[in-house]
């Protein structure tokens, strides 16, 4: 028989053909998937602080501004680790009995500092004021992440020059290196 007279292949073994064909791509798709969630590692928790604080309870749940605990944040170069006086704004009246705000009052009445680790940190030749972009509405998550979903606050991602420049350029601030640099 010549191959111009071949009879055409059977139902059945094309249909098994396209059964392998879709079974290896299933589990290519099934070997790409686990890689892609175990491959990736999600960006690591920020340091332990004395008191667990949650940012997504505070500003995801109850909705306040980062501008009440930060309250330097428009009037000055650095936004600041709230004092403990600052947390008895509410915690004077607000959960009492929980055991670490049992805690953070304690260091309240016995004038005891409360020393939280710093999670955002540059180095000392970059020059950073926080007000200069909160004045010209510049949103804390641009830098910080959606603190509204953290629980622990991490560093959402490198303070590199590259970084702070894509900003720059897309809204046309500053490139005077004397600047940012001292």
């Amino acid at each position: 028989m010549t191959a111009e007279h071949k009879p055409p292949a059977s139902p059945g073994k094309l249909s098994l053909i396209g059964q392998w064909s879709l079974a290896g791509l299933a589990l290519a798709v099934f070997c790409l998937t686990w890689w892609a969630w175990h491959a990736i590692p999600e960006a690591p928790l920020g340091p332990a602080q004395p008191i667990p604080f949650s940012h997504r309870v505070h500003v995801g749940v109850k909705h306040l501004s980062c501008l009440l605990c930060h309250n330097t944040v428009q009037a000055g170069p650095r936004a600041g680790i709230p004092p403990v006086e600052t947390c008895m704004l509410c915690h004077s009246r607000v959960i009492i009995t929980y055991p670490y705000i049992k805690l953070l009052r304690s260091h309240y009445y016995d004038n005891t500092p409360l020393l939280w680790n710093r999670v955002n940190e540059l180095p000392d030749f970059v020059k950073f004021n926080h007000s200069q972009h909160i004045n010209r509405s510049v949103d804390c998550g641009h830098c910080h992440g959606n603190v509204r979903e953290m629980d622990r606050i991490k560093q959402p991602q490198l303070f590199t020059m590259g970084f702070c420049m894509k900003c720059h350029k897309a809204y046309n601030a500053t490139h005077d290196c004397f600047t940012c640099h001292r």
